[in-house]
């Protein structure tokens, strides 16, 4: 079940309907809105975190991830020089 999770929010973030910076809702908000348990939607948002789809800020809440330029990693950017 959390895969029909993970696969929803996913589409909903390539598509744009999430854009990124976006804020997820709650854990409790997206189980009530899938009619999963709270425990599914965890390990949904684990999910997404593992595919590299959102970041989770402690006490902030969980969030679309920027997109960065493919194949460019953080540690590999030119400085401005």
């Amino acid at each position: 079940m959390y895969l029909q999770v993970v696969h929803h929010i996913a589409e909903q973030i390539r598509t744009g309907r999430l854009a990124a910076g976006a804020r997820l809702p709650a854990e409790r908000d997206l189980a009530e809105q899938y009619g999963v348990a709270v425990n599914t939607v965890r390990r949904a948002v684990r999910e997404l975190r593992d595919q590299g789809l959102v970041l989770t800020v402690p006490i902030k809440g969980t969030f679309v991830r920027p997109e960065r330029p493919s194949g460019v990693e953080p540690e590999e950017a030119e400085p401005d020089s």
